[in-house]
């Protein structure tokens, strides 16, 4: 049985050697170095596409490649939002929120707070007659935190800038309460007293 056994490892050994010879091995190693220089030389040339990126964006320039990507749409949004552009940055933002997963839609949601919040302290401090449009952006902005914490609670960022939010808006109108306290008043002309 011993021999039996040794026989058959043998052959299979031999069979095993006759399919790898010389020329399917070098066969072999020729299309693999192939993939690999192939694949090398696609490598390097994402990476300078990536370079070629970042450089567009840090310099606020549009970016020549990858132009539907998340990155390009955030980072031309945020670019803009820093210029004072502001519309048009939360309309790429906006654009932005359809392809990005919930970490970077918290991050959306957190600048598009701050744009709110520039733009409400900018108007809050022209005159009195605006006070009505820096209320609405402050409310918005509060929005746009909270928004931004419902999907990354971890956002400390986003947290500070609502404790600043709630802290400058007015507090929310309890009905029947004001100035005085009879809600007829409130109401308008339904008589007080009627059951």
């Amino acid at each position: 049985m011993a021999l039996n056994s040794l026989i058959i490892k043998d052959s299979l050994a031999i069979k095993i050697m006759r399919f790898f010879t010389v020329k399917k091995l070098t066969w072999l190693l020729i299309i693999i170095a192939s993939i690999s220089v192939i694949s090398s030389a696609y490598f390097y040339y994402r990476i300078k596409q990536i370079d070629a990126f970042n450089l567009a964006v840090s310099m606020g320039q549009p970016p020549k490649t990858d132009l539907q990507s998340f990155e390009a749409k955030f980072s031309t949004a945020f670019w803009l939002a820093k210029n004072e552009r502001y519309k048009e940055a939360i309309l790429l933002f906006n654009k932005a929120l359809n392809n990005a997963n919930t970490k970077q839609k918290a991050a959306i949601q957190y600048n598009l707070g701050n744009i709110f919040f520039r733009r409400g302290l900018a108007v809050n401090g022209a005159n009195m007659t605006v006070r009505d449009e820096a209320e609405y952006l402050f409310r918005q902005a509060k929005t746009a935190y909270q928004q931004s914490l419902r999907l990354d609670n971890s956002y400390w960022d986003a947290r500070h800038n609502l404790d600043r939010i709630l802290t400058m808006l007015p507090g929310t109108p309890t009905p029947g309460v004001g100035e005085s306290d009879t809600p007829g008043l409130i109401m308008g002309s339904i008589p007080v007293g009627l059951p």
